[in-house]
């Protein structure tokens, strides 16, 4: 699993110590504020699924309900969230399935290059597989050993702690595996479709060539 990561600028505190550094923009916060779009959806778990779909290697759609999956190899990784309002969250430590437990329980097709990652509402984020099979790529059903709250994503969040936080949804319910690329619900309202926060993409009209779907 992946291990933290310790970023050090040449800034030190009034005792000495390396302060951690931030993507360009970003602020530490304290505490997690809530922030999404929409209402918060009621967990009904007999009615819970997961779903791996789109261009599986075996042609098969694959699901767990809620107990399968939570039965699944639980881990956990350390990690920041930098969201794009400019707060930074630092040090958490993100407990659930890795992303990369999901792609051996399921795995893509060889010609896939992104999922999109779906959400309750129909809420969607896309990511290139490779963010996707990312070490640190995790998704989370508890915070610093406490199960998460409704308003932060329970039962299902997925945390991409090199992306920015919009990159992972909210009340995951499933990966759809593609052979393109194609944006999701915040990429098509004027939203970066990478999402680094290291090179401040914060916004489609920074986007370079590669960046997003061919039109």
């Amino acid at each position: 699993m992946g291990q933290p990561v310790e970023r050090e600028s040449g800034e030190r505190d009034s005792g000495g110590a390396a302060q951690p550094e931030l993507p360009p923009g970003q602020r530490v916060q304290r505490g997690w504020p809530v922030t999404h779009y929409g209402p918060v959806p009621k967990f009904r778990p007999e009615r819970w699924e997961f779903r791996v779909f789109g261009a599986t290697a075996d042609g098969e759609k694959h699901c767990w309900n809620h107990e399968e999956f939570t039965a699944l190899p639980y881990n956990s990784v350390v990690a920041d969230l930098h969201c794009v309002t400019k707060f930074s969250m630092l040090g958490a430590e993100w407990g659930g399935i890795p992303a990369r437990t999901i792609l051996e329980a399921a795995p893509p097709a060889p010609e896939v290059t992104h999922v999109m990652v779906w959400a309750e509402y129909g809420f969607s984020s896309n990511l290139r597989l490779a963010d996707f099979a990312s070490d640190g790529t995790i998704f989370a059903t508890h915070k610093d050993g406490e199960l998460l709250t409704a308003e932060h994503g329970f039962p299902l969040r997925l945390v991409v702690p090199h992306l920015y936080a919009w990159k992972g949804p909210k009340w995951v319910r499933g990966v759809e595996y593609m052979t393109a690329d194609r944006r999701g619900f915040w990429e098509e309202r004027g939203y970066h479709n990478v999402g680094d926060p290291w090179r401040e993409q914060r916004y489609s009209y920074q986007e370079e060539p590669g960046d997003g779907p061919e039109l």
